[in-house]
């Protein structure tokens, strides 16, 4: 029900008079369509009148809707939330049918996997409504995972630089973009099939975008040209040595069960630290780190060498990757 004034009622109709405006609200009274708010009072006019009332909807009938969804949806799409709720299906039911043409239709389209958006359009000629409208909530709804439509999400394109595509060789990931620019101009100057960084083989350099890596690596797969993904290639990372950096490593590692395991480079992360110890500061951790950092990171590290980071780290300093640059990988 829905609370209303008298002024609201007889609003628009055009009554003459008081007496039409009474007649009207008897008449609603007498079909059920009004119920007096008694806690209201009355007007103080003759006849009088109470100044406000619950406005009583009129109930639907659901029954054409119930057998559409009974005798019309594919087994495959479940109805029991739209019969317990049939005004939301009589909402959705456009979006609904238009799955519901595709399964019944359509259905070997799944067999092969297509991004988000192109499945969406496909289904229902609207790119976004599934990442942005209300694809997912009308899936939900029909009994239905995202993964039964067989899609993937897409990323941002990956930024690398191919020295050599030659198999198997080492990648190494970057966090930042002016050290994926100065590695690539030292391997620029390099014959191909024999750029050394730091002493150290490096045949594709890949741009990783602070946190944005982990986003393109769960799709590494599809992304990159069939060389990177061959499994005897051996993946490197080197970013800023601070919790934020060592956290976005632990957790591309976590990324990679079931494949080769990326490595720290070593060669950088030993140069930074001989460059900071000679340096007159190091700047302050930035605000509002993660600092929940595991034993993944630092495994990879001789004692002496992890003990050194520590120390930087405790002390709330960092070093940047950019404390390297062109002249430290000649």
């Amino acid at each position: 029900m829905k609370r209303i004034s008298f002024e609201d009622l007889v609003r628009n109709r055009h009554f003459s008079d008081y007496e039409q405006q009474y007649a009207y609200i008897m008449k609603l009274l007498e079909v059920g369509r009004i119920k007096p708010l008694l806690a209201s009072g009355k007007n103080g006019k003759k006849p009088a009148l109470y100044r406000e009332y619950w406005l009583i909807e009129e109930k639907k009938d659901t029954k054409a809707l119930e057998e559409e969804l009974k005798f019309t949806l594919i087994p495959g799409i479940s109805i029991d939330y739209y019969l317990k709720h049939p005004e939301v299906y009589r909402q959705e039911r456009p979006w609904v049918l238009m799955l519901n043409v595709y399964l019944r239709e359509e259905r070997e389209k799944l067999r092969w996997g297509e991004s988000v958006n192109e499945r969406s359009f496909e289904i229902w000629n609207r790119e976004k409504f599934l990442s942005r409208e209300q694809g997912r909530k009308i899936l939900k709804h029909c009994g239905l995972e995202p993964a039964a439509l067989n899609m993937y999400e897409t990323s941002e394109p990956m930024a690398y630089y191919s020295h050599t595509r030659r198999v198997p060789q080492n990648l190494l990931i970057l966090e930042n973009k002016d050290t994926f620019y100065s590695m690539r101009r030292q391997l620029l100057k390099q014959p191909e099939g024999a750029g050394k960084l730091l002493e150290t083989e490096i045949g594709t350099l890949i741009y990783g975008a602070g946190k944005g890596i982990l986003r393109s690596f769960q799709d590494f797969d599809l992304c990159v040209e069939p060389y990177m993904a061959d499994e005897r290639n051996r993946i490197y990372y080197f970013g800023d040595l601070d919790y934020e950096g060592i956290g976005i490593y632990e957790s591309l590692a976590k990324l990679c069960q079931g494949r080769p395991e990326i490595i720290p480079f070593q060669p950088a992360y030993e140069a930074m630290l001989a460059k900071a110890e000679a340096a007159k500061a190091l700047p302050d951790t930035k605000e509002r780190q993660n600092r929940n950092i595991g034993r993944l990171f630092f495994d990879w590290f001789p004692e002496e060498t992890v003990s050194r980071m520590k120390r930087i780290l405790e002390q709330d300093k960092y070093i940047p990757q950019e404390i390297l640059n062109i002249t430290d990988f000649i």
